[in-house]
């Protein structure tokens, strides 16, 4: 019933009325104007309900009155009465009629009960009534009635302090109850209150509504009371706790979050009041170090050491601010959150640290709240990293328990027990004896933590997902209750699961809603996380919060993974490090990802197992995380469980049950390894993460793999078909033992391995790659292993790719490539049973992918067959001979079951069987052959003709291996017939390949590049033939003369069957890339070949002396293969000149015969010199029949014949392409609509000369360089050309001539000069001398002497005949002649070669013989002499001034006489002087004038002059009629003189003739050499000489017939010198008399005197018959001058010198006459 109710109304009167008797009966007696008071009141409530309708109305109008006895009557401090006046109050309270003021006065009365100390339990009631039923009250009655509530607290009742204490509660919260209610009135109004202004006045809260206006300073004075501060409006306080103050606080902040929220003003009493107090009261807890000293624990007031109490409720207060005010209060939470880490610090009283951990799981089970931290703090540029602090200090937290300081001695501790007021350390004491007995006592099978000795027991603490906390609950405890041991262990493990649980489901859901946000939107908008740029992207908190937690997270759960003994406890463990690591993988996080599997992947392992993949990522951790406390705690946590795992206590075995024995997978092989329960219990889950997440496993997969190959090693499966694993027995060292548990445990392991692969096929295809990343670089890690040694490898990679292949091979095209290329590694590597795991997996997973039925099938997808049949090929490169045996057998069976549909993927096939290697053996190569036979005889014409080619290629590549001959051999037969299908399928084969170029050339075109075909421009099927020819032409510069031989021939033999089938351009490219850089390798090879002489060949083989050197063998070669190019030439000249560049073509061809011809080695320069001749007879086309025999034409002597004949079919082919066939051909040519061929003539004519110029250009060249002797620095020449090389080239030129001597020219006149006298000046070595060389006696010249006298003779004879302009080249022959002629004297020299004359060479002492020269020089002679009879007139001789040239030549051997190398010399040269000048001096003199005769007259006199008075003397051995002949000689040159030369004298110069007469003047007297002896002296004086020329000197003195002046004076000049001569012998002769004494002076002098005396008298004679007008004044002073000398040689005493004298002296009777007078003319 509502108190409203009329009904109640009315009751609500009567009680009044009842109320006011009662008090009035009770305060009859004694208090009367109590009684009188209730009796007006009774009146006054009746008027009131007479009077007005709204009866409460009016009663609350009118309350004071109404109240006002009941008032005294509470005055009278009566028990009954007060009591009855405060039920009355009461119930007018509950019917809401009391006023403003009568409240005001009733609470005035309360306050005096309460200081007597009256009915207190009943003023707490009425004071709760009155402020419960309305709200009346404010301000100061409010805080007065408050105040009373708190005065009543503490009072010494323990019932009132009770009772007013829950009042106080009440009341605190009806304040604010009622601002609630004001806010939600006002909630419409727009008027919001404007923002506190600073803060400065805080007691008139001016803005507030009154209401709000009461909590604000009810809250603002609680600060101040738990301050210890005085309260502004709480005035009349007396007494206040700080707990009690705590927890109404706490009571406020946790049930009206939004009022603090909502106004600013009571945030700002948070901010600047309730937390600097938190933080002020949190002091003396965190300086406190557990030991340092305290006073009483039971004081209130704050002292330096943590009050259980206070600290607690401090802890509540801080949870409610960061659960309902963390938004407001950043920066004061995160310092909160700092205290509460350092809460948990090892140093801090234990109570504190359960306290601590408590408040840390409460943050732990709010998700949502710690990603705001993240976001608020970590996320922050210069903030704590708040959150990562929390985990972290979880984790120290639980690491910190396990290593517990000075277990054993409780009184180690600084403090005495007795001081330690809460006694903690006696408590850790108590707890760590309780520790240690639980360790060494009896197993339990309590769940618990173990670790290096310290035992922790695992409790229940709290639901999972909810923190119920025991110790924060305790509000009546005042000493710090003692903590069970493990509880706080307990607790931070229920958090840190939470922790993990909390985060992973919230960022979870998140991502999930989003991907399915994603899929609906399907991205057709921005993402939404977009639209609020300043808030950081979900991403990346979800990314930021993982990255601060896992280090801690980590570390923690190792260590307890490491520890937990409980199967539970563990699993729990597992699965949060299996979601946190399922988590990073899906945020992509890579490293924790990592960190985390690597840590369940180390607990799967046996203990201290090294296992590197895992210890350098935990290395590697360390490393990455963040600076700061977090980096170091993370490492601490990997070197704790570092030496878990490194150091194995022996209670850490204790509670593990052993399960399996088993061997480590080592390099060294070493002792066994265990595993445990917990090992096998990892290893589930390890494959659990596998099998469901391995999606997000990325790299890890890595880590996954290669434990689980550990573990499957240590277990003992091995791998069997298809790569499952099978438990199998170990196949050495001590057998792997396994109990039963885990024997029926290994068929499930092996299934889930299997099954783990198998669902490979729902991977996609980035996590798919990734696993197979893995599994490769697992088997990379085994196959390092097994490396260098023979243990067993662990085939666990190898088996899982095959298997991982095999089930994905409906999209085996995006892993084929990574899967095979690394089982190719494996096949490569050098422990046989790898490698055969190796080939067994790729083989199987070729065939299988060649039968599986793919969609499309392979014959419409030619991509993915190649791709399949890739690997096959690519295990051509393995070395390993039983791998390429498995190749070959998959070959073998892909060819019987896939034979036929094989279509493009024979070009990978056949590369399969042609990949072979020097280096593999016999066997294998054999078994290849037989296949390729195989291939050969059945599937030829099956395959596409494009593979055609490359048959050719495997076969040349047989040809070329080096292990068995006679396949290499049989190989070049399979060419040939090969080369037959060709010939025989020619017109399919072509129509087929032309289809396919079309195809090609438009894809080329599509892609825009050229189209990659070798031998491109020609058409296919010629270039079929081209690849033919090409492998040929490999083969021909095989190392192996056999081979070389065989193909050259093959290859010869095919162009010349086969080429007519060939386009005319292809011509081109047969020359070029075929012929020509066959001949380029020929020459390369054969000019570096060694020049070691080959011992026999094996068994009882002879090698010939001609082929014992590799040098000789290629030499055979080289001469085979320049023979057959030169045939091609040769045969096939028209077809090759229609090319446009046969000109280039010739030059090529020129260039190789030139450098064989300069190569050093005999036979093949001579071979060379024939092709070159094989290719001068080449006849210009459809002429040959006009023109007469070249060589006959030349008239060349048929000696020169017979070289050109060259050996082997050569001439014969020549003729065999006849005019005919050459006409039919340019018909079909000109027939086939080209346009008319020029006319034969000019253009051909032209063509031809250019080529026979090149080639005369190559003679050159050849002969230059080979003639050219050796430079002067080197020791020994190098290699000297041999003479029927020299022979050779020079009969080339005859031949040559007659193509160029159209344009021939002085200039090349001029080389062909230098280079006949060059190749007459080579020596001969000297073991082939006595085959050239005739004996010295005869006077034979050797055939390159003839050839060279011949090619001289060639030209002369063509000038001869030739026009005009031709003639200017004589002089230039002559010049070569004469050279010729001077060897005759001085041999040439061939560079500074040494080389001894023939005549005194012993075979055996010189290398070198110089030839014998002076036959050809003669014979040189000989063609001077006739030439110049034939041209002395010619204008060029006279100009060119080759009689001077002949005489100057002449001189040498005139001037030597005796000292020439043979006399024939002298005398020939004699007879030519005489011969020549008989010719040629008519002509000079006709040519007088002219003056171009005038140097020749000086040469001439020389001439005379070195030969008539030579210096050399006559050998001993002249006989006497040897002597006279010579004389003889001497006589014919002073009659020539006489009759050719003074006759003339007026047509000579003066000077020329002065000298002859000196030179008769010098003969006139007589001179010899003083060798004779007495007894030939007369004979030998020459006497006949002198009067010959004493003769020929008077003939000129004194000539009648003085015709011209010039006559006179030469026969003055005569006697002149005669005088003078006459003087000279008769001084000396009386100077020898008067010295020789006694002695007789030598003959030869008598002689000479008496000479001279008869000249003078002979001279006396004449002077007289001569007319003296003729004579000069100056002859007779020099006759008159002899008279004295004359007397002197009185004295002499020889009889015959003085009779002589007498004769002289006679005649001057003459000049004795008087002396003429002086005086002429009258003067004196």
């Amino acid at each position: 019933m509502s108190t409203s109710s009329p009904e109640a109304v009315k009751k609500l009167l009567e009680n009044m009325q009842t109320d006011l008797r009662s008090l009035s009966m009770e305060c009859k007696k004694k208090f009367p104007p109590v009684k009188e008071a209730a009796e007006s009141g009774i009146v006054k409530i009746k008027t009131i309900a007479a009077r007005n309708t709204d009866i409460l109305a009016a009663l609350k109008e009118n309350s004071s009155e109404v109240v006002q006895p009941f008032l005294m009557g509470c005055g009278t401090k009566e028990p009954k009465i007060t009591q009855l006046c405060l039920a009355a109050i009461q119930r007018l309270m509950t019917h809401e009629v009391v006023s403003e003021a009568a409240a005001g006065n009733i609470i005035n009365m309360l306050w005096q009960l309460m200081e007597n100390g009256l009915e207190e339990l009943k003023l707490l009631q009425t004071v709760l009534v009155l402020l419960t039923t309305n709200t009346v009250v404010h301000d100061e009655v409010l805080s007065k009635a408050i105040v009373l509530c708190f005065r009543l607290h503490f009072t010494k009742d323990t019932i009132t302090n009770n009772t007013a204490a829950a009042t106080v509660r009440q009341v605190v919260t009806v304040v604010f109850e009622r601002m609630v209610a004001e806010d939600d009135r006002f909630k419409g109004m727009a008027d919001e209150p404007p923002p506190v202004q600073g803060n400065s006045n805080r007691r008139s809260v001016s803005t507030l509504r009154p209401s709000a206006k009461d909590a604000y300073m009810l809250f603002q004075d609680l600060c101040q009371l738990v301050n210890a501060d005085a309260p502004y409006w709480l005035v009349g306080m007396t007494e206040m706790t700080r707990t009690f103050g705590l927890e109404l606080l706490e009571s406020v902040l946790n049930d009206f979050p939004g009022v603090f929220l909502q106004h600013q003003e009571f945030s700002f009493l948070l901010k600047e009041r309730v937390c600097p107090l938190v933080i002020k009261l949190f002091s003396p807890n965190i300086k406190f170090r557990q030991g340092s000293s305290g006073g009483s624990s039971a004081s209130p007031a704050p002292v330096e050491k943590p009050y259980f109490p206070i600290c607690m409720r401090l802890l509540r207060v801080v949870s409610v601010l960061i659960k309902h005010f963390y938004s407001l209060l950043v920066t004061e939470c995160e310092i909160f959150l700092s205290l509460l880490v350092k809460f948990l610090d090892g140093e801090k009283p234990q109570w504190l640290r359960a306290v601590a951990v408590e408040s840390v799981h409460r943050l732990c089970v709010q998700p949502h709240l710690l990603r705001s931290f993240c976001q608020s703090y970590d996320m922050k540029q210069h903030s704590t990293k708040v959150f990562r602090d929390i985990v972290n200090a979880l984790g120290s937290f639980i690491q910190s328990l396990f290593i517990v300081p000075n277990a054993g001695n409780p009184a180690s501790t600084n403090t005495p027990v007795g001081q330690c007021g809460s006694g903690s350390a006696a408590q850790t004491a108590a707890q760590s004896g309780q520790g240690l007995a639980g360790a060494s006592g009896v197993l339990t099978t309590q769940a618990a933590f173990e670790y290096r000795g310290t035992w922790i027991p695992l409790m229940t603490v709290s639901v999972q997902g909810s923190a119920k906390a025991t110790y924060l609950e305790m509000l009546d405890k005042v000493e710090p209750p003692s903590i069970p041991e493990g509880y706080a262990m307990s607790v931070a493990f229920s958090a840190l699961l939470d922790l993990v649980r909390g985060i992973t489901s919230m960022i979870e859901k998140e991502l999930a809603k989003e991907e399915e946000e994603a899929a609906t939107r399907d991205g057709s908008e921005a993402p939404a996380s977009q639209e609020n740029p300043q808030e950081p992207l979900a991403h990346q908190v979800w990314e930021e919060m993982v990255n601060a937690c896992w280090c801690g997270l980590l570390a923690a759960l190792s260590l307890l993974l490491d520890a937990s003994t409980d199967e539970t406890a563990t699993e729990n463990i597992l699965k949060a490090e299996l979601t946190m690591a399922t988590l990073c993988g899906r945020l992509a996080l890579v490293t924790p990802r990592d960190a985390f599997i690597t840590a369940i992947c180390k607990a799967s392992l046996p203990p201290h197992y090294a296992l590197t993949v895992l210890s350098s990522h935990a290395g590697n951790l360390s490393n990455k995380s963040e600076p700061g406390p977090s980096r170091s705690l993370c490492t601490l946590a990997y070197s704790i469980q570092g030496q878990s795992v490194q150091i194995i206590s022996p209670s850490s075995e204790s509670h593990q049950q052993v399960v399996a024995v088993g061997q480590p997978l080592t390099v060294q092989p070493q002792g066994t390894v265990v595993l445990t329960a917990k090992n096998i219990q990892c290893m589930r889950t390890l494959l659990n993460l596998a099998h469901c997440h391995g999606a997000v496993l990325g790299t890890s997969w890595q880590l996954v793999l290669a434990t689980l190959q550990h573990l499957v090693w240590i277990l003992g499966l091995k791998p069997g078909v298809g790569g499952v694993l099978k438990p199998g027995r170990a196949v050495e060292g001590p057998s792997t033992v396994l109990t039963t548990a885990v024997m029926t445990d290994l068929p499930v392991i092996s299934n889930i391995l299997s099954r783990l692969f198998e669902s490979s096929q729902y991977l996609d295809d980035v996590s798919l790659h990734h696993l197979i990343n893995a599994l490769c670089s697992l088997s990379m890690e085994a196959m390092e292993m097994a490396f260098g040694n023979n243990k067993e490898p662990s085939l666990f990679a190898v088996a899982k790719l095959l298997e991982t292949g095999l089930v994905n091979m409906d999209r085996i095209e995006i892993l084929w490539r990574p899967l095979t290329a690394h089982l190719l590694e494996v096949c490569q590597h050098p422990n046989a049973r790898m490698r055969e795991w190796g080939a067994e997996a790729v083989t199987s997973l070729i065939k299988a992918g060649l039968s599986y039925k793919h969609e499309p099938p392979l014959s419409q997808n030619q991509r993915l067959q190649l791709l399949l049949l890739n690997p096959l090929k690519e295990l051509s490169n393995v070395l390993h001979a039983d791998i390429r045996q498995k190749q070959l057998e998959c070959v073998l069976q892909i060819l019987q079951s896939q034979g036929d549909s094989l279509g493009p993927g024979w070009p990978l096939v056949l590369g399969v069987i042609g990949a072979i290697r020097n280096d593999q053996g016999e066997s294998l190569i054999r078994t290849a052959f037989q296949c390729l036979q195989l291939v050969v005889t059945d599937f030829l014409p099956t395959m596409p003709c494009t593979c055609l080619q490359i048959v050719v290629d495997v076969a040349g590549s047989f040809g070329l291996q080096n292990q068995e001959l006679n396949i290499s051999l049989t190989s070049i037969g399979l060419l040939w017939n090969i080369s037959d299908y060709f010939f025989q399928r020619g017109e399919t084969i072509t129509d087929e390949l032309e289809r396919e170029e079309v195809m090609l050339e438009k894809q080329a075109k599509e892609k825009g590049e050229p189209l990659n075909r070798p031998f491109h421009p020609a058409p296919p099927f010629d270039c079929l033939w081209l690849c033919l020819y090409a492998k040929l032409g490999e083969m021909c510069v095989d190392p192996r003369p056999a081979v070389r031989k065989s193909a050259g021939q093959t290859l010869f033999s095919t162009i010349a069957a086969h080429g007519t089938l060939l386009q005319q351009p292809t011509w081109h490219i047969v020359v070029w890339k075929v012929l020509f850089h066959l001949l380029d390798r020929v020459r390369k090879s054969s000019t570096s070949a060694d020049k070691e002489k080959i011992e026999s060949g094996g068994g009882n083989i002879l090698i010939h002396h001609s082929r014992d050197t590799a040098e000789k063998q290629w030499a055979e070669t080289w001469v085979l293969t320049l023979a057959g190019v030169a045939r091609i030439f040769n045969t096939r000249r028209y077809p090759l000149q229609q090319l446009g560049d046969f000109f280039k073509a010739w030059e090529v061809l020129l260039d190789h015969i030139q450098s064989a011809a300069l190569s050093k080695n005999n036979e093949v320069s001579l071979a060379a010199l024939k092709s070159f001749q094989e290719i001068l007879q080449i006849v210009t086309p459809v002429k040959d029949t006009e023109k007469p025999e070249p060589l006959a034409a030349m008239c060349v002597p048929p000696v020169l014949v017979d070289p050109l004949a060259i050996p082997g079919p050569g001439r014969p082919l020549l003729r065999s392409d006849s005019l005919a066939e050459r006409l039919a051909q340019r018909y079909m040519n000109s027939a086939q609509a080209q346009p008319p061929l020029p006319p034969p003539g000019g253009a051909e004519e032209l063509d031809d000369s250019a080529l026979w110029w090149s080639a005369w250009n190559t003679w050159y060249r050849t002969g230059t360089e080979c003639t050219r002797p050796p430079p002067p620095g080197a020791d020994k020449p190098s290699f000297i050309p041999s003479q029927p090389f020299l022979t050779a080239l020079v009969q080339i030129f005859p031949a040559l001539y007659q193509h160029v001597k159209s344009g021939f020219s002085m200039e090349d006149l001029r080389k062909l000069g230098v280079i006949l006298h060059g190749a007459v000046s080579v020596p001969i070595s000297s073991d082939a001398s006595p085959f050239i060389l005739p004996s010295y006696t005869e006077a034979v010249l050797t055939s390159l002497q003839e050839a060279v006298l011949t090619a001289l003779d060639v030209l002369q004879k063509a000038i001869c005949v030739g026009p005009e302009t031709l003639q200017v080249m004589y002089p230039a022959i002559f010049e070569q002649l004469l050279l010729f002629v001077e060897f005759s004297c001085k041999p040439p020299q061939y560079g500074k070669v040494e080389t001894k004359h023939v005549a005194n060479a012993k075979y055996n002492q010189a290398e070198w013989v110089a030839l014998n020269y002076v036959p050809f020089a003669e014979r040189s002679l000989e063609v001077v002499v006739d030439l110049y009879h034939k041209t002395a007139c010619h204008k060029a001789v006279i100009n060119e001034k080759v009689l001077q040239n002949i005489i100057k030549t002449l001189r040498m051997p005139l001037g030597l006489k005796y000292a020439c190398p043979a006399e024939s010399t002298w005398k020939l040269a004699v007879s030519s002087l005489l011969k020549v000048l008989s010719i040629g001096l008519p002509v000079a003199r006709q040519h007088a004038s002219s003056g171009k005769f005038d140097t020749m007259w000086p040469e001439l006199a020389g001439a005379f002059e070195d030969f008539l008075f030579t210096k050399s003397t006559p050998p001993d051995n002249l006989s006497i009629q040897e002597f006279q002949k010579n004389e003889a000689v001497d006589v014919e040159v002073v009659q020539l003189i006489s009759t050719e030369i003074l006759p003339f004298a007026n047509f000579i110069p003066k000077d020329f003739v002065a000298q002859i007469m000196a030179m008769l003047n010098r003969g006139s007297i007589h001179s010899q050499s003083s060798s004779f002896t007495e007894a030939e002296i007369d004979i030998r004086m020459r006497e006949d000489f002198s009067k010959v020329c004493f003769e020929t000197l008077l003939q000129f003195s004194f000539s009648n017939k003085v015709s011209t002046p010039q006559e006179g004076y030469i026969s003055r000049m005569a006697l002149s010198v005669l005088l003078q001569r006459a003087q000279d012998v008769l001084r000396r002769y009386v100077d020898d008399e008067r010295l020789s004494g006694r002695c007789p002076l030598p003959r030869q002098q008598v002689t000479e005197i008496i000479f001279v005396l008869k000249a003078v008298s002979t001279l006396m004679d004449s002077l007289k018959k001569t007319q003296p007008e003729n004579v000069d004044g100056n002859t007779w002073a020099q006759v008159i001058a002899l008279y004295p000398t004359l007397v002197e040689c009185i004295t002499c005493s020889s009889s015959e010198v003085s009779s002589a004298l007498k004769e002289a002296l006679g005649p001057f009777k003459d000049f004795m006459q008087p002396p003429v007078s002086k005086v002429q003319n009258g003067e004196s």
